[in-house]
């Protein structure tokens, strides 16, 4: 059994707790000399908010595409990863971490986890949505204590 990765992805949501993920995927990367890519999954608001909103949410979320392409980019430049390893993609998150993982050939993907418990776990997290179907292996880092 081949216990190193090659291609380590970080899926973050641009918090602060990003950067608790990103130290573990760092070392992972460092230990094993992986490559290391980055994603941030944009939900659109029409899916957020069930197309219930009476008013056109374009430019809203042409802002939110803005601001998030930024902060991608400050927060990979920080860690080294190059600009062909900088995903910002859009869908519900699970889904789209799944299929990039699969594009890239990632051998281990690296998300944040508020560690909820219960039926806040059952109800469902962006790590236990990733975990689920996952084409590869999953460390899910506590943050946010």
């Amino acid at each position: 059994m081949d216990a190193a990765f090659n291609h380590i992805l970080i899926a973050v949501d641009l918090t602060e707790d990003a950067r608790s993920v990103a130290s573990k995927a760092c070392a992972l990367r460092t230990k094993f000399s992986a490559t290391l890519s980055c994603t941030h999954v944009i939900e659109p608001l029409s899916l957020a908010y069930g197309g219930d909103v009476p008013m056109d949410l374009s430019t809203i979320q042409e802002q939110l595409q803005e601001t998030a392409k930024l902060q991608l980019n400050e927060f990979a430049e920080d860690l080294d990863i190059p600009e062909e390893n900088r995903h910002l993609v859009y869908g519900r998150p699970e889904t789209e971490i799944h299929s990039l993982a699969e594009e890239i050939q990632a051998d281990l993907i690296v998300v944040g986890s508020h560690g909820r418990h219960g039926l806040a776990l059952l109800l469902g997290s962006t790590a236990n949505g990733v975990l689920q179907g996952s084409p590869c292996d999953v460390l899910a880092v506590r943050v946010g204590e």
